[in-house]
């Protein structure tokens, strides 16, 4: 296998742990041969980690993409500036390798979408979630047939970010913080979960008023899938009670033959009522990956790089997790019920 070279798009916050957690595992796989970060600071000591000489390490992200010789670059920068990098890695017919969202706005998005499908470039988005033990074993169950076919899924995400920067100062600043920087992650789980695309999505999202945030940090939203399956989703910046925030989500699939569920203490566990029977209940033994999230992406990246197969969140699939977040947005905006399936077909047909 080639040993790939990386252009680094960002050093701080998510980015330090890909330069420091996530890419070591993988050294004999791939190098990172330049980094960009706006703060000279940052740069310094991710740039210092990696011993890149200071040639190798830029605050402009131009011209690094320019002085770069890269296989590929690797997007970990506030999602209001993947639009410029990628635009970049396309100027330099560079594969893009970028953390969710795919960008800030629709508009952004379709803009991405086409540029990268003009080039004949890959592009693969990051959604860690999926593959991870807990969701990994709740899919298998589904997936199995065991429960029948299913009849609609729950989804609950709450965090306490009620104080000014608990969850990053950007997203205390951004609108529509918990969708774009959220919701993207639980919205393709429920895409992964139900084993089909959003049809239409319909609800609202919304900012309370002792809220610290300037965007909306609240949302509750029916979604139907293209297999028939709804779904429901509860999100909240602002939890105060019960915790179901990042690896805590809660999950739920009722089906025909029982439901699986899985929530804070990571079992999952399959419910069966039985008429005069009462309810049986069961601990699934957890499915156990050789690579578990951001990592199993990173390993899937390089086998498409290698000439394996293109992995699950490629580009056109993430596409339609993402119009999800955006048709929820204009659900909310409009109190209507959107077609997102009508949205990804403008774009990709």
């Amino acid at each position: 296998m080639t040993k790939r070279r990386c252009l680094m798009i960002g050093a701080g916050g998510m980015a330090g742990a890909w330069i420091r957690r996530f890419y070591p595992n993988f050294r004999d796989r791939a190098e990172i041969v330049g980094l960009v970060d706006i703060k000279p600071d940052i740069l310094k000591d991710a740039g210092d980690f990696l011993n890149l000489p200071p040639s190798r390490r830029f605050t402009d992200l131009r011209a690094a993409f320019q002085a770069v010789d890269a296989d590929y670059c690797t997007i970990v920068i506030p999602p209001a500036a993947h639009r410029d990098a990628v635009t970049l890695a396309v100027e330099r017919k560079m594969d893009i390798f970028s953390e969710k969202p795919i960008a800030d706005t629709w508009d952004a998005c379709v803009d991405i979408y086409r540029a990268v499908k003009r080039a004949g470039l890959r592009m693969l988005v990051i959604q860690n979630y999926r593959y991870t033990p807990r969701m990994l074993t709740m899919r298998e169950v589904l997936r199995s047939g065991r429960l029948g076919r299913i009849n609609y899924l729950m989804g609950r995400f709450a965090a306490d970010y009620r104080k000014y920067g608990a969850w990053g100062a950007f997203r205390h600043e951004i609108p529509h913080s918990l969708l774009v920087e959220g919701a993207v992650h639980h919205f393709d789980m429920l895409r992964n979960l139900s084993g089909a695309d959003c049809k239409t999505v319909a609800g609202w999202e919304w900012n309370p008023a002792w809220s610290s945030f300037k965007g909306e940090c609240n949302n509750l939203y029916v979604l139907t899938m293209s297999n028939g399956v709804r779904a429901c989703y509860e999100g909240s910046g602002t939890g105060a009670g019960v915790q179901n925030s990042w690896h805590k989500e809660y999950y739920r699939a009722e089906c025909e033959g029982g439901a699986v569920a899985v929530g804070r203490d990571d079992v999952v566990r399959v419910y069966e009522h039985r008429a005069g029977q009462g309810m049986r209940i069961e601990e699934v033994p957890s499915v156990r990956p050789a690579h578990e999230g951001h990592n199993h992406l990173i390993h899937e990246w390089l086998n498409w790089l290698d000439g394996g197969p293109p992995p699950d969140t490629v580009l056109d699939d993430n596409l339609k997790s993402v119009a999800t977040v955006f048709g929820a947005i204009e659900a909310s905006r409009t109190n209507s019920v959107v077609d997102v399936e009508k949205m990804v077909a403008e774009v990709t047909l």
